[in-house]
């Protein structure tokens, strides 16, 4: 059977995965697919590194620099889009689906900001997106979302779904090392960028809880609704608190669907340490997803890296070439709804969240100090589930104390902060986490 032929944007670390693991696993794969699946041409500004990776004429795969002339070639089906960012790469997959090609994309900023306009665009051209790398590496969790779970009515997802900030906190806790030399190790080690803004600050899990979160509760992308916290601010000495209350801290990204709306948001979160979830450690990644009828699923593997993602990007091109002659409308929607059932329910800002919460606040060592705050919390319908007060270092007069309350609405918690912030007794800006059952 004539082969699919695949044209291939970006050979560095995912395409070079990607042509490695299509030409071993060939025969595997064309059993799979019904037909062969090939890459035909390769598009990369460095055409040096294009021919090493691809073993030059040999090989017998067209490279050029020119990504354009890729989304136009006739003889090209599927684009498999590996060029990142918002840029170019929305050109380039806007091209390809106005030329009629099918695309596979690793890219979750662009859809996340832009998903909505690509999809719409697919829609009309009856092709497909397919974008399973774009979250969690090599998890296969936007099949599951979209397929496996579908007869379910998802209730909410939380993930540990960025490997570098995963493997930040956890050496923070088993080391004991604060943020900055932690940071500088994992850019030693090479899991950390050179600039780890988008990382460290929550961006990158925030596109990919973007995504799932449309999936899971058939609305469209909203990444600039999203709640996005980082790790760069958290304290060790956080950490190690939580430890002793029996939590460990984690980068979530949390998604629940509420009477009042959809929770979008990403921050450092505080879960009971006898979860499996709790238990993810390095660069691993893990997302947890509750179903009304399946109850609690848990999705655990490589959230990035070179064959771990390619590993997505092929099943991707193995369900297009299985469906690339199917009619559009008999195939999987995008965003697993169909697209005129798509649900346009609120995303609701921060203030509105309900869950439980971490508070650490330096005060003076002084009779009644403890009264005045727990009276501040009362005023605001805040009860406190546990607490740790330390006692003073030798010759301090003052002491830190430690309070997890129940289920609280956040611009509760957050009155209660200014008004405890503003006693005389209290040192500093007292800290806040949040903290998440997840049961």
């Amino acid at each position: 059977m004539k082969p699919i032929n695949v044209g291939l944007l970006g050979i560095g670390t995912v395409g070079g995965g990607t042509w490695t693991v299509l030409n071993r696993n060939a025969e595997e794969i064309t059993r799979r697919a019904g037909r062969p699946i090939r890459i035909s041409v390769v598009a990369d500004k460095n055409l040096e590194l294009a021919q090493q990776v691809t073993g030059g004429p040999s090989a017998n795969v067209k490279l050029t620099d020119d990504a354009f002339a890729v989304v136009a070639d006739p003889e090209v089906d599927i684009v498999v889009e590996l060029i990142g960012g918002y840029g170019v790469a929305k050109e380039l997959v806007l091209k390809a689906i106005e030329n009629g090609k099918h695309v596979v994309t690793a890219n979750k900023a662009l859809l996340a900001v832009h998903g909505n306009e690509i999809f719409a665009a697919a829609q009309r051209k009856g092709v497909m997106v397919a974008f399973e790398a774009a979250v969690a590496g090599g998890i296969p969790i936007i099949k599951a979302l979209r397929e496996g779970l579908t007869a379910n009515r998802i209730q909410w997802i939380a993930g540990i779904i960025n490997g570098t900030t995963n493997f930040i906190l956890s050496e923070m806790r088993d080391k004991g090392l604060a943020f900055d030399v932690v940071l500088k190790e994992a850019q030693r080690l090479g899991y950390a960028e050179a600039d780890p803004t988008f990382d460290i600050e929550g961006v990158d899990a925030a596109h990919k809880l973007t995504i799932m979160s449309a999936i899971a509760f058939g609305i469209p992308m909203q990444f600039d609704k999203a709640y996005v916290e980082g790790i760069s601010k958290l304290d060790a000495q956080d950490i190690k608190y939580a430890e002793q209350l029996g939590y460990r801290i984690k980068l979530l990204g949390i998604t629940r669907r509420t009477a009042d709306g959809v929770e979008l948001r990403v921050h450092p979160t505080l879960i009971p340490a006898r979860r499996l979830i709790a238990n993810v450690e390095g660069a691993m990644n893990a997302v947890l997803v509750q179903g009304d009828a399946v109850g609690a699923t848990l999705y655990y593997g490589k959230g990035a890296g070179a064959e771990p993602t390619a590993s997505a990007v092929i099943a991707d091109l193995v369900d297009v070439t299985r469906m690339h002659t199917a009619d559009p409308e008999h195939r999987v929607p995008h965003l697993a709804f169909q697209p005129d059932q798509l649900a346009d329910i609120k995303v609701l800002p921060i203030g509105e969240v309900t869950t439980s919460y971490y508070l650490r606040m330096r005060v003076e060592d002084k009779p009644g100090v403890l009264a005045d705050i727990t009276r501040i919390l009362a005023d605001q319908q805040i009860s406190i589930d546990a607490m740790i007060q330390r006692e003073p270092a030798e010759g301090e007069q003052q002491t830190d104390i430690i309070m997890l309350t129940h289920l609280t609405r956040e611009k509760q918690v957050d009155a209660a902060i200014d008004r405890i912030e503003s006693l005389p007794v209290v040192t500093g800006k007292l800290i806040k986490l949040r903290l998440e059952s997840l049961s």
